[in-house]
């Protein structure tokens, strides 16, 4: 059954940025796809011609290099069908920047490619409410067109609409909800769901038959069997895949395919949980991830359980704890949530709270908390800090920071390596070995992870029971081709290069933007502001210089000194061979001398702006 649209909902763009910017839609982006660099060193091919036998195009552009910005399509080709060129697309994420990337908010998928084919795009499929797969849709649906109709659950729907109220001006979307139970017919593609347990509620796997055979997509996966708190494992629709047999490339989540065992349940967690919850001696502060719904749930039911007041700290965990109240997906009774401050009205064991940054995120309620920035809330000697999320790769020192600024206040600390209090929302080995067999596919495909987890993913197959030529590792942008036949890696590439969004910007930043800004944190600036004679060229008076990041003025009065001394000679000497004076040319001899000289003097190499004024 397919669930009637719905109708004027309105989406403008991703969340706050990382610095608590509001971005809004560039108009039109569509250029920033077409020019964005290329990262990974992959030869640009020309469009292969298509071949006359019905097959399937499979094109990654984002999740496949690194863990994020999860975005593929699949293609049907077959000249001889009036289906020719339809397409679906499955997910829409974003990735969090890079050490690399100063100022970047985040990145989105390239799709470049899509745009030519615009008119045969038959539907976006969301898998799951994560930003990962949710979070380029307000700068990416635009550029595809109003029309194209987006499928979610009804959780999914909720959140990225909220979200998208963060976005000026706001765009209007084609929203269609959808549930497990759910069947579209999409063109050349019929889709159907299974749900699966993950770490946030409604998440869904995608089944999309066509002529030539199935594909499977998991999204992000975990098999709980023991709980549904946080997603409901159909697994029966999962074996029946298996048994059909006719499944030709299984396209699965390879987020922990480094770990080995099979996934914690969420039972497990909820055990641990509730033993640190009744034995509190004092108040319990609980940092976690604002989307662990199932998580969040469980803490404010055993809350109930025993008693205890609940604060929530952090605008993302408020909104999405009360669109998953308004929808059914949390059961709990308001009155026991109270605001931050009228917890000074209870006992400290009579109260807690669960606050966003858990990762030490500088302006999250967890770290403003710490360093006693909250208004209401401080560490007190007594309060228990419960850390029920894993570290995500790179957040290690930021983390460490925040545990040690808690012990100082006089906090104890507990993490998941102390007690089982998280469980992850992705497969592990056992797992997905697991799903392989279950499924019985034809071709595995590992998805949304780094190279390596892929290849991790990959031998993982192998002790599934698959021969080598049946599983495929693409890059980023590369075209897998399915048949009847046979499914294979092509040497054809799209384009998949980043797309940086920084505040009002998409795509605007490139490589030598982020060069300039890596140079400048590194070694600052040094301006030199010089007025020069028009008729006689003679620099007048002394150079003015300003440095920022690079020395500090009035200890460095020897070096300025001479630094003018150079300026002075290098714009002089220059244009006094001049007639007519090229300024650009003596600007481009004052930055390359007065380099030079810094250079030589201090080992650094600051990024030089000469200004020349004639008078």
């Amino acid at each position: 059954m397919m669930i009637a649209k719905t109708q004027d909902r309105r989406h403008p763009a991703p969340a706050r940025g990382l610095r608590g910017a509001r971005p809004r839609i560039s108009s039109p982006v569509h250029t920033a796809f077409r020019s964005g660099e290329t990262r990974s060193k992959k030869p640009r091919t020309a469009p292969i011609a298509t071949p006359k036998y019905a097959h399937v195009r499979i094109v990654p552009l984002g999740g496949l290099e690194e863990v994020g910005r999860n975005m593929m399509y699949l293609e049907y080709v077959d000249p001889k069908s009036a289906n020719h060129g339809d397409i679906v697309v499955i997910d829409m994420g974003l990735q969090f920047p890079e050490d690399n990337m100063p100022g970047i908010d985040y990145i989105v998928p390239n799709i470049e490619s899509l745009l030519p084919k615009r008119e045969h795009i038959k539907g976006v499929v969301i898998t799951h409410a994560h930003y990962d797969h949710i979070g380029a849709i307000p700068h990416l649906m635009p550029e595809l067109g109003r029309n194209v109709p987006l499928y979610a659950t009804d959780l999914t729907l909720a959140i990225i609409e909220k979200r998208q109220e963060d976005f000026h001006p706001p765009h209007s979307l084609n929203l269609n909800k959808i549930s497990s139970d759910t069947v579209l017919k999409l063109g050349a593609f019929e889709l159907s769901f299974f749900g699966v347990s993950h770490n946030v509620p409604a998440s869904v796997g995608v089944v999309l038959r066509t002529p030539i055979g199935r594909f499977v997509h998991t999204g992000d996966f975990k098999l709980d069997v023991r709980s549904d708190i946080a997603g409901k494992l159909e697994l029966e629709k999962i074996k029946e895949l298996g048994r059909a047999g006719d499944i030709r490339v299984l396209m699965s989540d390879s987020t922990n395919a480094r770990e080995t065992g099979h996934q914690f349940s969420e039972t497990d967690i909820q055990i641990e949980m509730e033993a640190i919850i009744k034995n509190a001696k004092g108040r319990l502060i609980i940092g976690t991830f604002a989307s662990l719904l199932g998580r969040l749930n469980e803490i404010i039911q055993l809350a109930e359980r025993h008693k205890k007041k609940v604060v929530i700290e952090g605008r993302s965990m408020r909104n999405n704890i009360e669109i998953a109240r308004r929808l059914g997906y949390m059961k709990f009774d308001e009155k026991n949530i109270i605001r931050a401050e009228e917890s000074s009205k209870y006992l400290p064991e009579k109260i807690i709270v669960l606050a966003t940054g858990a990762q030490g995120e500088d302006r999250a309620a967890l770290m403003r908390i710490a360093n006693r920035q909250h208004r209401s809330l401080q560490i007190q000697p007594g309060d228990t800090v419960v850390f029920s999320s894993s570290v995500i790769p790179g957040n290690e020192r930021s983390v460490q920071l925040l545990t040690d600024k808690l012990y100082r206040e006089g906090a104890e600390v507990i993490n998941y390596r102390m007690l089982d209090i998280h469980a992850g929302g992705h497969a592990k080995q056992e797992d997905l070995k697991l799903m392989i067999e279950l499924v019985k596919p034809q071709f595995l495909m590992p998805i949304e992870g780094n190279h390596s987890f892929l290849k991790m993913h990959a031998k993982v197959g192998l002790r599934a029971g698959l021969k080598p030529e049946q599983i495929i590792i693409a890059d980023n942008g590369q075209v897998v081709e399915a048949s009847r036949e046979q499914v294979a890696l092509t040497k054809e590439y799209v384009p998949s290069s980043y797309v940086m969004v920084d505040g009002l910007g998409v795509g605007d930043v490139k490589e030598v933007v982020l060069r300039d800004r890596k140079m400048l944190s590194e070694d600052g600036i040094f301006v030199a502001i010089v007025i020069v004679d028009s008729e006689t060229l003679k620099v007048r008076n002394s150079p003015d210089i300003i440095s920022r990041g690079f020395v500090y003025l009035r200890e460095s009065k020897e070096l300025l000194q001479q630094a003018r001394g150079i300026i002075r000679k290098a714009v002089e000497e220059t244009a006094g061979k001049m007639s007519p004076v090229n300024w650009t040319y003596v600007k481009d001899m004052l930055r390359e001398r007065l380099g030079e000289f810094l250079f030589s003097k201090t080992q650094r190499r600051p990024m030089v702006l000469p200004v020349i004024i004639e008078v």
